[in-house]
């Protein structure tokens, strides 16, 4: 009996390896595709002026990016594994002309800079959640509602407080303190949605897409916040 429980935790910890390989595969392949339509519409003058030079294009973007994650999120079980993958690669791609922008405000170099540290941060925490035995779901809680409060003092500082104010960069040291926490509870709970058994399934698969949009957003963010505090503007 002893045997047997210790040969199905050993199953269960070899099958939650493989599904988070598969989460983490994906999240690297959106980052790559994003770091690449980023760069070349950064490149490329036409893409330039189609996406900035009208403010409706570029909000219709925003909205597009946050219609695909509503979709995502509250669809996943009733959507195929394909229609779920396709819906994340389009995610990635509208996410890299979004961020070409972060090309005409820093320096290249403090960009590649600041990715390798915002992947070492991420990588540390995410290690962390993994293994830890600790149950991270209050702080969870705590992280989501400091994430509500900085939501709302981005959009105060916005029309208060300007890109140069105290509360830039209250919010800028928040931000990283948050979708830093934010990478290990994720990761330790996108472990434990796997459920055990139904590897290689279009259940299994749309899991790995799901966990694989959440930690992709983290690491986008925390990305984005330590732009602030790493990168060089031109």
């Amino acid at each position: 009996m002893e045997k047997d429980l210790i040969l199905d935790s050993e199953l269960i910890k070899s099958e939650q390896s493989r599904f988070m390989v598969k989460v983490y595969g994906w999240m690297s392949f959106a980052l790559a595709l994003t770091g690449l339509v980023a760069y070349f519409t950064a490149q490329s003058p036409a893409l330039v002026a189609l996406i900035f030079s009208n403010r409706l294009g570029f909000w219709l973007l925003i909205g597009a990016q946050l219609g695909i994650v509503i979709f995502l999120s509250a669809r996943i079980e009733k959507m195929s594994a394909a229609v779920a993958t396709g819906s994340f690669i389009l995610y990635s791609v509208i996410t890299g002309f979004v961020l070409s922008s972060i090309f005409f405000a820093f320096t290249e170099s403090s960009i590649a800079s600041t990715f390798f540290i915002t992947g070492g941060t991420f990588a540390f925490m995410s290690i962390l959640g993994y293994y830890t035995k600790t149950d991270l779901t209050s702080f969870g809680r705590i992280l989501m509602m400091a994430l509500v409060g900085l939501i709302i003092a981005t959009v105060v500082n916005m029309f208060v407080g300007g890109n140069s104010g105290t509360l830039y960069w209250i919010t800028t040291y928040a931000g990283v303190l948050i979708f830093t926490g934010l990478v290990a509870y994720d990761t330790q709970k996108i472990k434990e949605m796997n459920i055990i058994g139904n590897e290689g399934t279009e259940e299994d698969k749309k899991e790995a897409i799901l966990g694989a949009l959440s930690l992709y957003l983290d690491f986008i963010n925390l990305f984005l916040f330590m732009l602030r505090i790493f990168g060089d503007r031109k």
